[in-house]
């Protein structure tokens, strides 16, 4: 029966069969409702007979029939009208619902616990995605709910009205708690008759109502109130409901400004002074009409709900104790009843005919009842394909015997022998040959194991069952031709080894394939005993695929008792819907069946899906007298059931519902009650069981009496369940279960309720257990796995007091429940659903029902969602995954999971970590199509299950976290501390490098304290020595400069100053020059002509947009007189393409040096004092500020003197440079070193490693260079460029055991793990392992370490990071948990001092403290060069003093934390040597819960998270973690990093992150030093410029 006006039984067969196609279709997921509605209105458009007008709304929104509410079923007056509407709606809406978990009690109560929240307002930003890498959201275009096309109107209306009440003057209507009340009130006992009624009970909005059409620009989580006061101010408005109005698609740009701001207590962001400012700025002063800051106030306006369990406020500083202990709630429930006193099932009884085995119940019947039906098959149209006799089953199986032991060898060999396990690989669809080779597996005395076919090396799970096959011992497998014909096959044509099987011989068991016994065989049976009859296969929680072994006695026991609870009579007929290969479609429809000589009718899944009502039909055809069917089946045939008017089923005298242990099969086994009473169906026949793998069939209900009254069902609350009690539901009707009994224990066997966890311990008579049983019908053992079986299969109970009860084993079963009146059991759910999550125990499958109850018709697939647990940060956590319709949008996605969330939250209390959603047929399948769990688990924390849409959670149910620590207040003097430091025998953490002495080149240095004297002096004394030698790609010296070259090169650019500048003394002049010799000459002729020479990178010209700027800004603020550059970067400076970026007619004047006159300056400048100001050296910082810092001449002689002692550095010696010469160390060593030292220097500008990889390392090997400095990007280029080619390198002479250091140049904590890379990759090149060290400078002291050629090889040590974020130093060893090693940076240079100092105090520390390293020394900086002289930062980094211990020595702050460790080592003098660790940047610390993170330990955990992870970089915002990585796979791996990016944080660094955002590679800036410029990356983020691929806001 279909529209109004068809009548169903008039229409042709085809057009009845396609709509039946197209019901299971939707039911299953594949068409979505618009996609139904369609095909279904065409197919019947021929047919439709107009009744007279009618608006359509009007049907719906019509009060519902009383019937749903009360339970009753339909009246009897109801006319035929009353029932084709019902099934309409029971198959529009409820049609598309997976069997299992169909409520309507629940749905209704997940609507209202939604409609409770309605009143908080909170709006969750949505996560954004670049639009390439989706298809756009049909946002614009889409129309708003009261226009929606005509078919879908009535569904909209109702799933509005049931979602969220429409504001309604009739206020009993409007109030959730009355129609949940209403509707509890009703269903204790049984659900309401159709699936959608329920839905009707909040009235729908009428025509002059308003409709809720507003679309907010991010879906809000809590839907918002009728609207507020029309007279509240636009920004009230926006305060109150925190959602834009409907008309934007973009929030307002000032919503967040003007809504109520969200103060959190930031971290400390009192910053050093020297680029505090800046970083309030870049915090602040970003522009608010930014789209991604109004998200980040939104995600912190849904923090601000505080976490459940309150965290303390204090902090007990024990580096132990992590975890934050939950806090008992006093008001949980506690078990209050007695101890359970075991229950025990009738006595089995003994019936004279019971066969002595199961092969002599089929010997018998194949003698004397040859012509009895046994068997029959369907084919794929649900017609009989064959029928089996009990003849025919008992000679093929004997034949089948037969063959397996005397036919498969050669004569002499025989491959089978008794005991021996084989394989049966039969499909669904082919019942007859499974029986014949169960059947004759057991008369050749071999152990069958029937497994599911394998159709690809992919298959989910299919080397789990790799696992079975190999425990077991197989090696044969019987198969079906057709079936071996589909298996997959080598291109050889030899079948597929598949992924972990054991090698497999396979047998054809066709009847044409076996021999015929001869007339004196027979197959030997003997009485039931102990031995394994057959092996059936279970999959546990993980995926770990087991065989249960059941012996021979136990297969035979079990039948006796199914035979005495299900009073099976010889010949009845039984209609099978199960798979026959396991579980209770083995039991009953193949072995109890073959025991009472019972006619099996075997209807195959796919029969199912082409025509679900085929079961009910073969019932009414062979007028059966008992059916086995799941939940899936009754809701498949309710469905399809208004086709055929002339259905029976009065025959039924037991209707078994396979899984009626799922609490949520009540509502299936109700609506098809109501659906086929009139069809002759009893409704005592109904009878649910509980079963298990292990211990077979647990209960069952027997058929009552007609009359007799119904079992009750017990209303539990889901809180109560939670915490392992029963409690009758009677405060919170939204979190309510309804379960139904499934009968009484089976005959013979004692069952008891244990404790689940722990010892067995016997349950108290209202607390939820594990069920255990002791019976001769369960299985014996898992085969193989001795370990494992004693666990399971031999419990023995004990009482409170740890004594066990008895002496007899029990099976534990895996499900859980209870004993309820009259020793009726109930199960309410299984051991491996369960989920520990805080103490607290849930169901999977209730998370399911709740999460389907959100009406996600519009969504998700039904049938295709997974719930499962992960343990991240010493707890477990509940993580969703379901399929997403092709044709959702983001948008409703997104507002679905923001509902599951708040509605699992609402009704289990508990919180969701992840719910993700993936593109529709992805997830992994088991062979019946349900989904597979341990694989989709297996997926998720792998990275590889590739959401379309994910939702993270971890700020609301993450609340055991370690307490925030509280800075104690420094009441405490520091000269107290430093007493206390002497008396506890601590050091403070002080070191020096050697002094820098006498100097031994008197006469030189006397003479010339100024670097232009010393060049002059070599110029006269050895013209012709070279000095540098600058290489090309090809490893060519394209240009060099001896001491008089230099000399000459640099008089001249002096002249032209003088000349064409018209510059004054002491003016500063800009170099702008790529890596060369111009660059050394242009500065050595500004010396000789007086002015201060300004070094500054020149502009890409591939990218003038971006680093012209910088230039710019260099110029401005040094207030530079006169631009000297090469003629190529003159024309760039003036070009069209500059002007775009920069305004190019203001530069100053710009001097061209390619090509000057030769002519020499008149004097050259002698400063008056070394004071003076030698050169400014400029810099970005890591935190992205540019600054300017004076080094004097006195600075310069004092550094290269430091360096030449240091490295030894002679004019006999040669080292070879790969830097970027503008600024630091780098700069130093390219333009200063060899002049003052008279060394060689082999320039190496690092771009040219681009065009030829290898250029460094061989002209190490080239020129048998001893010593080379390079920075980490190039040592990274060649690790990741190069790694693979060393044979190759090594093919062409490189050879690099001449080198004795290899000195990385940077400004930040070394990177360990590089340079270990670096040195394996190449120890086959001869390098040896203790040549690679690294240097650390700063700012304010542009080289404080270097490692030199004498001296202790550089140190590493492990500390322990929980005392660093501390500010602590606790030494640990190698492998120690939460460990980081840390390498010396180098040794400290002869004449420098540091100390560790307290930031906040400025009094020294002890050796085990992390505090700020100052440095005091000949060569600091002399202040900073800035525009407006600010004083205060000048003294307070420059010249500082400590607060007390030594008052009058002035030091320099670095702004870097490091901490000071006396090694083993000996250092040149003798002393024991003071090793220098540098930590990380002060001002790049991340102050978050009270701790000091340093960004590079949280980027290393999350680079190690994922492979698809190139880079990544971390910063805060107002107390958010907002990590970015680069994405180096592809973009469809883009959603996986977000959780495992959340877990490896919160797993290693006890942080939660609040945003994760994905980028391309290369996004993240990296300066010239190869550090990470994290603060521009965070001003680009928040100025939304960095087109990300996906941003997730983690909640």
């Amino acid at each position: 029966m279909a529209d109004r006006g068809v009548d169903s039984s008039a229409l042709p067969k085809e057009v009845r069969d396609q709509l039946a196609e197209l019901d299971l279709e939707l039911s299953e997921g594949d068409i979505t409702q618009k996609g139904y509605e369609k095909k279904r209105t065409k197919l019947l458009a021929p047919y439709i007979i107009h009744p007279p007008a009618e608006p359509p709304p009007r049907n719906d929104a019509q009060p519902p029939a009383p019937s749903s509410s009360s339970g009753r079923g339909p009246p009897s007056s109801s006319s035929s009208r009353y029932r084709e509407r019902r099934s309409r709606r029971t198959h529009r809406n409820g049609g598309t619902r997976d069997d299992r978990y169909r409520s309507d009690v629940h749905s209704e109560a997940v609507q209202a616990a939604l409609a409770k929240h309605k009143e908080e307002k909170m709006a969750l930003p949505m996560p954004t995605k670049r639009r390439s890498a989706y298809v756009p959201s049909p946002m614009e275009t889409r129309t708003p709910p009261d226009s929606s096309s005509a078919s879908e109107e009535e569904m909209s209306v109702r799933r509005q009205s049931a979602v969220f009440p429409a504001p309604s003057h009739n206020p009993s209507l409007q109030s959730p708690d009355c129609w949940i009340n209403r509707t509890t009130r009703g269903s204790s006992t049984s659900s309401s008759a159709s699936s959608t009624m329920s839905h009707g009970e909040a009235k729908p909005p009428s025509q002059n109502q308003p409709q809720p059409q507003y679309k907010p620009p991010y879906p809000a989580l809590y839907k918002p109130h009728p609207q507020p006061d029309p007279h509240a101010t636009t920004s009230d408005l926006m305060a109150y409901s925190r959602i834009a109005p409907q008309e934007t698609s973009a929030p307002p740009p000032d919503a967040p400004a003007r809504g109520r701001r969200v103060d959190l207590p930031c971290g400390n962001n009192t910053v050093r002074g020297m680029s505090g400012s800046s970083v309030m700025e870049t915090a602040d002063g970003v522009p608010v009409s930014s789209r991604v800051s109004t998200k980040i106030q939104q995600l912190l306006n849904t923090l601000k709900r505080p976490k459940r369990p309150p965290l303390s406020d204090f902090f007990t500083d024990d580096s132990e104790e992590i975890v934050e202990a939950p806090q008992l709630d006093p008001n949980t429930p506690k078990p209050e009843g007695r101890q359970i006193i075991p229950v025990k099932g009738e006595p089995l009884g003994v019936v004279s005919n019971w066969p002595p085995a199961l092969q002599a119940a089929l010997a018998r019947w194949g003698a004397t009842q040859g012509k009895s039906p046994a068997l029959t098959a369907l084919d794929i149209t649900g017609k009989a394909m064959y029928t089996l006799t009990y003849g025919k089953l008992w000679s093929r199986s004997v034949k089948l015997a037969y063959t397996l032991l005397n036919k498969l060898g050669t004569k002499n060999e025989q491959i089978l022998k008794a005991g021996d396990r084989v394989a049966l690989v039969y499909p669904n669809s082919d019942p007859g040959m499974f029986w014949v080779a169960f059947y004759g597996c057991l008369l050749a005395e071999v152990i069958p194991v029937p497994i599911e076919v394998p159709l690809s090396r992919k298959d989910a799970g299919i080397s789990q069952v790799g696992f079975l096959l190999g425990s077991c011992g197989v090696g044969l497998a019987l198969t079906s031709e057709i079936c071996l014909k589909g298996l997959p096959k080598t291109p050889t044509g030899e079948i597929m080894q598949f992924k972990g099987w054991p090698r497999m011989k396979w047998v054809i068991t066709d009847s044409k394939y076996l021999t015929k016994p001869s007339k004196d065989w027979q197959p030997h049976i003997p009485t039931a005993n102990t031995d394994p009859a057959y092996i059936e296969y279970k999959a546990n929680k993980e995926g770990t695929v087991v065989g249960v072994a059941v012996s021979k006695v136990a297969m035979l026991t079990h039948c006796q008792a199914l035979t005495q609870a299900c009073s099976y009579c010889e010949g009845e007929t039984l209609v099978n819907v199960l798979d026959f290969k396991k579980d209770m479609g083995l039991w009953h429809g193949v072995l109890t069946a073959v025991m009472n000589r019972i006619h099996t009718v075997s209807v195959p899944y796919a029969v199912m899906k082409a025509c679900p009502l085929s079961w009910v039909q073969r019932v009414h055809v062979h007028k059966a007298r008992l059916a086995l069917v799941k939940c899936r089946d009754l809701h498949w045939a309710m469905m399809a059931h208004r086709e055929q008017r002339d259905i029976s089923l009065v025959s039924l005298r037991m209707l078994i519902v396979a899984d009626g242990a799922n609490p949520w099969s009540v509502s299936s086994c109700d609506a098809f009650l109501n659906v086929f009473q009139s069809h002759g169906l009893k409704p005592e026949v109904i009878c649910p069981c509980a079963t298990s793998p292990e211990a077979m069939t647990v209960a069952i209900r027997r058929p009552g009496l007609p009359g007799a009254p119904l079992p009750a069902r017990a209303v539990l609350s889901l809180g109560g369940l939670s915490h392992g009690v029963i409690r009758v539901n009677t405060e919170d009707k939204n979190s309510a279960l309804t379960v139904q009994d499934v009968g009484h224990v089976m005959p013979g066997a004692l069952m008891c309720i244990v404790k689940p966890d722990g010892p067995p311990q016997l349950c108290k008579t209202d607390e939820i257990g594990e069920i255990i049983i002791n019976s001769r019908a369960g299985g014996t053992m898992y085969y193989g796995l001795p370990g494992v079986t004693k666990n399971t299969f031999e419990v023995i109970p004990v009482n409170a007091n740890g004594v066990p009860i008895g002496e007899i084993p029990f099976v534990r079963s895996g499900l859980l429940g209870f004993v309820g009146p009259g020793s009726l059991i109930f199960v309410v759910g299984k051991i491996e659903g369960l989920l520990q999550v805080s103490g607290r125990r849930h169901n999977a499958d209730d998370l399911v029902a709740t999460a389907l109850a959100v009406e996600p018709v519009k969504t998700v697939y039904r049938g295709r969602i997974a719930v499962f647990s992960v343990t991240v940060f010493y707890d477990e956590r509940v993580v969703i995954v379901a399929e997403q319709r092709p044709d959702a949008s983001e948008e409703d996605s997104f507002q679905w999971m923001s509902r599951v969330l708040q509605a699992i939250d609402s009704i289990h209390q508990a919180g969701l970590y992840c719910l993700a959603l993936v593109p529709a047929n992805t997830l992994p399948k088991t062979p019946l199509g349900g989904i597979h769990i341990s694989d989709t688990k297996q997926f998720f924390l792998e990275g590889s299950l590739h959401p379309c849409n994910i939702l993270m959670c971890p700020h609301t149910c993450v609340t055991n976290l370690p307490k925030p620590r509280q800075k104690q207040p420094v009441g405490v003097g520091p000269a107290s501390v430093m007493v206390g430091n002497l008396v506890a025998g601590k050091r403070i953490a002080q070191a020096a490098g050697r002094e820098l002495g006498v100097i031994e080149d008197q006469d030189l240095v006397r003479k010339h304290q100024y670097l232009t004297e010393a060049l002059q002096w070599r110029a006269q004394t050895d013209p012709d020595h070279l000095l540098f030698v600058l290489l090309n790609a090809k490893g060519v010296a394209v240009s060099t400069a001896t001491c008089v070259q230099l000399h000459k090169r640099a008089e001249k650019i002096g002249a032209a100053l003088m000349e064409k500048g018209s510059i004054n003394t002491g003016e500063n002049v800009v170099l702008l020059y790529p890596p060369g010799i111009d660059l050394i000459a242009s500065f050595y002729g500004c010396l000789y002509a007086g002015v201060v020479p300004v070094n500054v990178r020149p502009p890409h010209p591939q990218n003038l947009a971006a680093t012209l700027p910088t230039v710019r800004m260099i110029i401005d603020v040094s207030k530079a007189a006169c631009i000297l550059t090469t003629q190529n970067l003159m024309r760039i400076l003036r070009s069209k393409e500059a002007a775009a970026s920069v305004n190019i007619k203001t530069w100053p004047t710009i001097i061209d040096t390619d090509d000057l006159p030769r002519r020499r300056p008149p004097q050259i400048y002698k400063p008056p004092t070394a004071e003076m100001i030698a050169y400014l050296d400029f810099s970005v910082s890591t935190t992205g500020m540019l600054t300017g810092v004076k080094i004097s001449h006195a600075a310069v002689s004092a550094l290269c003197r430091s360096i030449k002692l240091q490295c030894e550095l002679y004019s006999s010696r040669q080292i070879a440079i790969c830097l970027d010469p503008y600024c630091g160390l780098g700069f130093v060593l390219w333009c200063l070193a060899s002049v003052y030292s008279g060394h060689q220097s082999i320039l190496i500008p690092p771009f040219e490693l681009e065009s030829c990889l290898s250029l460094w390392l061989s002209t190490l090997s080239q020129y048998r260079v001893r010593d080379t400095f390079c920075s980490y990007s190039v040592m990274e280029f060649c690790t990741k460029g190069l790694g693979m080619q060393t044979e190759l390198l090594k093919a062409r002479g490189v050879n690099l055991s001449c080198v004795r250091s290899c000195v990385v140049i940077a400004e930040e904590r070394p990177r360990l793990s590089l340079t270990h890379s670096f040195s394996k990759l190449f120890k086959d090149l001869g390098l040896s392992t203790r040549a690679v060290s690294t240097a650390f400078g700063s700012r304010v002291n542009l080289a404080v370490c270097l490692q030199g050629t004498t001296g202790p090889d550089p140190c590493t040590v492990y500390v322990d990071m929980k005392s660093l974020r501390h500010d602590r130093v606790r030494l640990v060893e190698r492998g120690a948990p939460q460990s980081l090693p840390l390498m010396e940076s180098g040794k400290i240079l002869p004449g420098v001092r540091v100390i560790i100092v307290n930031p906040e105090t400025r009094g020294p520390l002890g050796d085990s403290h992390l505090g700020e390293i100052w440095v005091n020394s000949p060569h600091n900086a002399s202040g900073y060069y800035t525009i407006y002289g600010e004083e205060g930062l000048q003294a307070d980094h420059f010249n500082t003093k400590l607060s007390f211990g030594d008052p009058h020595t002035l030091w320099a702050r670095t702004g870097y934390l490091g901490f000071v460790k006396r090694t083993e080592l000996l250092d040149a003098s003798g002393d024991r040597h003071d090793a220098l660790f540098v930590v990380g940047s002060l001002d790049e610390t991340l102050e978050l819960r009270g701790l000091r993170y340093h960004p590079t330990d949280i980027e290393t955990s999350v680079s190690r998270a994922h492979r698809s992870i190139a880079e990544s970089a971390v910063f805060t915002w107002t107390n958010l973690l907002v990590v970015v990585s680069e994405l180096c796979g592809s973009e469809q791996d883009a959603l996986d990093l977000v959780p495992l990016i959340t877990n490896v944080v919160l797993e290693e660094h006890h942080l939660i992150v609040g945003v994760v955002v994905i980028v391309d590679p290369g996004v993240i800036p990296i300066n010239s030093r190869g550090e990470k410029q994290r603060m521009h990356l965070r001003d680009s983020f928040l100025a939304d410029q960095l087109d990300p691929i996906y941003v997730a806001y983690n909640m």
